[in-house]
């Protein structure tokens, strides 16, 4: 999502555009929050069927593969940390002092309590090199876009729809659909603001949709680009800082 999703080109596009280069638009749309590095402050809100829960992290990334995101609010759970080098994610639980990889059977579990999961901490920043992309339509201010699994590709998403508007190449809305086709998923975007040279949604708001009534709202309270950042800064002895 990658819940957590740079790149973002502003130019003028034409009304209909054959030579489109999908996969570019796509890798586009999910590294929007990152660039060559970032910084970010951001509120979570989820709302469940049974409980409210609200938190407040800074989060660091370095192009696709480094991200670290700490809890500041509340403070009983102020440290808890959640670090990704490539593929792999740790878990750092401040109040037993303990770091935890995440094992492949947990990657679909939730992100820190919300409906985004870990697999989209990893997976999201390798959309376009899973899947082969077609357009479906478009109209003067957006493309819908499908994404569909490599064969040799292990993920967990039967297709995946974008719906992006044209002119500042932000999305709209994100569709993600089970192996039997059925959209089990929609990540919708607004609140757009320019940031440098580009523009970004600095609120997403997911909803499972077998559960009615339930989402995740991610917004970006500050966010800053092209910091100086080195790859060592995303060490498993930074995650258990407090």
């Amino acid at each position: 999502m990658r819940y957590f999703v740079i790149l973002l080109l502003v130019f003028c596009t034409p009304a209909y555009s054959s030579g489109l280069d999908l996969r570019h638009l796509v890798r586009g749309v999910e590294d929007q929050y990152m660039g060559a590095s970032s910084t970010a402050r951001m509120t979570m809100r989820v709302s469940t069927v049974h409980w409210q829960r609200t938190t407040e992290m800074d989060a660091w990334s370095l192009g696709r593969d480094h991200f670290l995101v700490r809890i500041r609010e509340p403070a009983r759970e102020r440290g808890v940390a959640t670090l990704k080098v490539g593929r792999e994610v740790w878990n750092y639980l401040h109040k037993v002092d303990r770091t935890i990889k995440i094992p492949p059977s947990m990657m679909g579990g939730a992100w820190m309590g919300s409906h985004i999961t870990n697999n989209d901490l990893v997976k999201a920043a390798h959309v376009d090199e899973d899947y082969d992309f077609t357009l479906l339509s478009e109209d003067q201010t957006s493309w819908t876009v499908e994404g569909t699994p490599r064969p040799d590709a292990a993920v967990i998403w039967g297709k995946i729809i974008y719906h992006i508007e044209k002119q500042r190449r932000v999305p709209l809305q994100i569709s993600y659909f089970d192996e039997d086709m059925i959209e089990v998923r929609r990540i919708s975007f607004d609140r757009v603001k320019k940031i440098d040279d580009r523009f970004i949604p600095l609120r997403m708001t997911v909803r499972p949709l077998e559960k009615p009534g339930e989402k995740t709202i991610l917004e970006y309270r500050e966010l800053n680009f092209n910091i100086d950042l080195k790859p060592a800064f995303f060490s498993l002895r930074n995650l258990r800082r407090r």
